[in-house]
């Protein structure tokens, strides 16, 4: 029975990525006391594991699945990546570019006094600074230096031996050094720093309710008020009206008026016998309009259709303001914010008066049917939820990614080029910014984007594991404790000058300094802990550009950490 398991992967080695993939995405969702391995290393272990079986797979499958994970890559992080680049994000911008560069120093420097293959120098820089995707472009960089195939197989089957050995403390190193280790150092009370954040972004009143009015929806009400012939507010328009009790939001959704029912404007008039649809808070209607108006019934005029959806910001009027500036406009005339997420990460940023908003943002936003598709043509579009993708323009981007990419050229007698993989993820930028603007073509649904991401790689890499199975153990053997301690080394020294740097030269607010951090060493895992260890959302503000652009260059180093050592 074994001997014909054996076999049958042999002869059918496409099983065998199969089963790295189940073996991997399961052992990887475990976690124990809140460490976890990931998919990414769970699948590249258990192909290795596999692959001690001894079998040959075509370098076109990993090829073919790495273009798809680099275009989804780019594609979802291209509006931030744009938008660092090009408005308030530069700082940002430029300070992950610098820690980056410090990323590619470190594992240079290490691999040069070590005295490692360009697969070992590779396989670290990838495992210490969590970066997968940039073992596609270190093996294609190798592969075009023309060696002898016998050393070229020799250095590609050293990468993931090196990743596997480093990633672990890249992963969880990271999270320390960030969350734990860090505000120590840098003298920063985390927790007492968001808050202060917070309260100067407008979010004072917060812990007490009166801000996160989409989290308080539930404590909103409809209800029917008559206006008698004396009342005061005769005469006075919706919008008076409805500014008419400072520091509180409250609506005239509509009005019963001799036995119609008449949708509202802002210059509509108050006249006698008026029957109001009045939408506010609980106390607002008992303590302050009750005394003013008699509340009737009236379940027709109350029976309005309300929704909640989620609008892709797109418009160039909204991108840059801050809800508060956004609070005061006609688009915001009953319409509650639930959440903002923002980037390939989906990260939830927190809801405040000075929260800036960009496009490529995602506002789950709550009000009536007829408000809500109102303010989505000032904003944006209804990002409706949909299965089908726009696989005409995933195919022709990924082509023209990969046609520029492929394009060399001769410097010095060196050729130079993007390869297919890089021009992919150059696409991916470029074609989700333009997404972000003209949401008309290009649509990929989350979930697909999530699976041309998550499993587009670890295909890649149960390929590179079950190629490389064979020659792992023993390159384990040789170098195994100090490859993992020059792991360790490359993780931290550059997260350590980051901070300083950050801190003191670019003079990031200590609320956003661990974020930034975070997002330029692309380790969602140190995020997590970071807003866990300050209570609070706001570190987050800071990782979605830093994040587009380290991701992107931490990429591409995988190949220029070949060019400089070869």
């Amino acid at each position: 029975m074994w001997s014909w398991f054996i076999e049958t992967l042999r002869t059918y080695p496409e099983i065998a990525i199969f089963l790295s993939l189940a073996i991997g995405y399961y052992v990887g969702g475990k976690s124990y006391r809140g460490f976890s391995l990931g998919a990414v290393t769970a699948t590249l272990l258990s192909a290795i594991l596999i692959g001690q079986l001894g079998m040959t797979i075509s370098a076109n499958v990993k090829s073919v699945f790495f273009l798809i994970f680099l275009f989804a890559v780019g594609y979802g992080v291209g509006p931030q990546f744009v938008r660092g680049l090009a408005k308030d994000g530069i700082p940002q911008a430029i300070f992950s570019a610098v820690v980056c560069v410090l990323c590619l120093a470190a594992a240079y420097v290490a691999a040069k006094i070590a005295g490692y293959d360009l697969g070992y120098s590779a396989g670290l820089f990838a495992g210490a600074q969590t970066i997968s995707a940039s073992m596609g472009l270190a093996n294609d960089a190798i592969v075009r230096l023309n060696l002898p195939a016998d050393q070229t197989k020799e250095m590609l089957d050293a990468i993931p031996v090196a990743y596997a050995v480093t990633y672990i403390f890249g992963t969880i190193g990271s999270a320390i050094i960030l969350a734990q280790i860090g505000p120590k150092i840098m003298g920063i009370n985390l927790e007492a720093e968001c808050k202060r954040y917070e309260a100067e972004m407008g979010g004072a009143t917060q812990s007490s309710g009166q801000d996160d009015e989409g989290a308080l929806w539930h404590q909103y009400l409809l209800r029917a008020y008559k206006v008698q012939e004396f009342s005061s507010e005769i005469g006075r328009t919706i919008v008076d009206v409805e500014h008419s009790i400072p520091g509180e939001r409250f609506f005239v959704e509509r009005i019963r008026r001799d036995g119609a029912i008449i949708e509202t404007t802002p210059d509509t008039v108050i006249q006698p016998g008026d029957i109001l649809a009045i939408f506010a808070r609980q106390h607002v209607l008992v303590d302050r309009i009750s005394h003013i108006i008699q509340e009737v019934e009236d379940t027709e005029l109350l029976n309005i259709a309300e929704e909640g959806v989620d609008v892709y910001v797109t418009s160039k009027e909204i991108d840059g303001k801050t809800l508060k500036e956004l609070s005061g406009t006609p688009a915001a005339h009953g319409i509650f914010l639930r959440t903002i997420t923002r980037g390939a990460t989906a990260v939830n940023i927190p809801v405040l008066p000075q929260t800036t908003i960009h496009r490529g943002d995602i506002l789950k936003l709550v009000g009536t049917t007829r408000e809500i598709t109102a303010a989505a043509k000032t904003i944006g579009y209804i990002d409706k939820p949909s299965t089908v993708a726009d696989v005409a323009f995933i195919g022709a981007a990924i082509a023209i990614g990969a046609l520029i990419g492929a394009v060399v050229f001769k410097v010095g007698g060196v050729p130079l080029t993007l390869s297919t993989a890089g021009g992919a993820l150059i696409s991916g930028l470029v074609f989700g910014w333009l997404r972000s603007i003209h949401p008309t073509f290009g649509r990929i649904p989350s979930s697909t984007l999530w699976f041309m991401n998550s499993v587009g790689l670890n295909i890649f890499i149960a390929v590179v594991g079950i190629s490389a199975g064979p020659s792992f153990v023993a390159g384990l053997k040789a170098l195994g404790i100090s490859l993992f301690l020059w792991g360790v080394f490359v993780t931290s020294v550059p997260l350590f000058l980051s901070m300083y740097i950050g801190r003191y030269i670019f003079r990031f607010d200590p609320a956003l300094l661990f974020g930034i951090c975070a997002g330029a060493r692309t380790t969602t895992a140190a995020l997590g802990m970071i807003c866990e260890r300050a209570k609070s959302q706001i570190p987050s503000l800071g990782y979605t550009v830093t994040y587009a652009v380290g991701n992107t260059l931490l990429t591409i180093w995988g190949m220029v950490i070949v060019i400089l050592l070869s």
